[in-house]
């Protein structure tokens, strides 16, 4: 009976792990409706967002990196919201604040734009460290702490952070706080010539400028689907070796002579 309850278990394990890859293959051919190449970004995104995690995307301006986002919501009909962080950014203008009305007689909550599925900080390192900070709690707790009062966020939740190179001017080192939040650090190169071609063909085929286009991507999930896709994900069993192995590597880190500083537990 044990053998065939374990056997029974490892089938409905397999049947999820492959409704999992079905519907990440079936997001990245919506995707790819409106963005052209970049097929490894993509797919290490989706792996992002399905593990529950924060994305950091680094490359010059120009690549797709908010047409990518866009897109990606529009695959689970998640909400989406875009913050351009400069350099007179307050952390008011990221999570919110409570303002006086003046008709009511009291304070109102005005919640800002983290509050939605998929959150695009574009530049995230044209603004200083107090702004930056502003995105820890959000995107370790899920929550966002105004005037004392916790409001929790909808799940799923994700940020996508993009950054210009640190030589461009005009930009900051991100503290390695901000940096510990994120699960993957993704570079977004120029695309090969026959992908820029193939792009710059879409692009004036018809349009006028060069207008994000992501109307032909279709909703194929909503947003608790994604949050079946996590579950289902993190249900897949890891061997203790590969766990033990894991943890190693992460340890040389912390004494390597070539690394300032190793990485943490989280």
């Amino acid at each position: 009976m044990k053998g065939k309850r374990v056997t029974h278990e490892n089938r409905a394990a397999a049947h999820d792990i492959a409704q999992v890859a079905q519907a990440a293959a079936a997001m990245r051919a919506e995707i790819a409706k409106a963005v052209v190449g970049q097929a490894q970004v993509v797919d290490q995104v989706l792996a992002g967002l399905i593990a529950g995690g924060h994305v950091l995307i680094e490359g010059v301006p120009g690549l797709g990196k908010t047409l990518l986002v866009q897109a990606l919501a529009r695959t689970f009909s998640g909400t989406y919201r875009r913050i351009q962080f400069t350099p007179d950014l307050m952390p008011a203008d990221v999570c919110g604040h409570t303002l006086y009305d003046q008709a009511t007689r009291q304070f109102t909550t005005r919640r800002g734009p983290v509050f939605t599925h998929l959150l695009l900080a574009d530049e995230i390192n044209r603004a200083p460290a107090k702004t930056q900070a502003a995105l820890l709690e959000v995107m370790q707790e899920l929550q966002v702490t105004i005037e004392g009062a916790a409001l929790p966020l909808e799940p799923p939740f994700m940020v996508l952070a993009t950054q210009n190179p640190i030589e461009h001017e005009g930009t900051y080192a991100l503290p390695e706080a901000q940096l510990d939040r994120f699960l993957l650090k993704i570079r977004m190169d120029y695309p090969p010539a026959d992908e820029e071609v193939a792009m710059v063909g879409k692009v004036t085929a018809g349009h006028v400028g060069d207008r994000l286009q992501v109307e032909s991507v279709s909703a194929l999930l909503e947003p608790t689907g994604v949050l079946r896709l996590q579950e289902c994900a993190a249900q897949v069993r890891v061997d203790g070796r590969v766990l033990d192995y894991a943890v190693r590597i992460v340890r040389a880190t912390r004494s390597w002579a070539g690394v300032a500083m190793g990485a943490g537990p989280r």
